[in-house]
């Protein structure tokens, strides 16, 4: 059973996924529990990125918060990725008024975002059998992997975990304005 699913809804400045609105829809029809992701890329505009996420991303009561994917350094200094990622954050929360999850993998996650990111919920991409080991941090979702097979779609689908029960993740779903 299936009981939450994060689709991509945006990348970078103007890239919207094509088939987002369609999956959103079908995603709530089918009673499963939501969120939407942005692919981040620390060599543009972070501002113009969060806009593109907003423009694309319109949540509901219950929906999961907005999603941070950031997995490329794009050559940019641990500062500059920071700098940004805090910003599209920033910008995130205000609008939809919740603070983002931010989703990489343990190697990304030490390297440029583990000083200033540890208030914010951590979704881990790791193809391991081992559960990810974060040392000094929790991770409150795990996508184990990317070749997942489920009816009715193509090719593999990536698969995720969550740290805690069902009723602790419909919590973290936005709350009723």
């Amino acid at each position: 059973r299936i009981s939450f699913a994060f689709l991509k809804a945006t990348e970078g400045i103007t890239r919207q996924d094509r088939q987002f609105e369609r999956n959103w829809k079908k995603t709530k029809e089918a009673g499963i529990l939501r969120g939407a992701y942005h692919f981040y890329h620390p060599s543009r505009n972070a501002s113009d990125q969060a806009q593109n996420f907003i423009k694309q991303v319109k949540l509901l009561p219950g929906d999961l918060p907005p999603v941070l994917d950031i997995e490329v350094s794009n050559r940019k200094s641990k500062k500059d990725i920071v700098a940004g990622a805090l910003e599209w954050c920033r910008i995130i929360e205000e609008h939809y008024g919740v603070k983002p999850i931010i989703y990489t993998s343990p190697g990304f996650y030490n390297k440029y975002l583990s000083d200033d990111f540890d208030d914010y919920h951590l979704w881990i991409a790791h193809y391991n059998k081992d559960i990810p080991d974060m040392h000094h941090r929790k991770w409150h979702f795990w996508q184990h992997t990317d070749k997942a097979k489920i009816n009715g779609v193509k090719g593999g689908v990536d698969m995720n975990v969550f740290n805690g029960s069902l009723s602790k993740l419909q919590r973290m779903g936005l709350e009723k304005k």
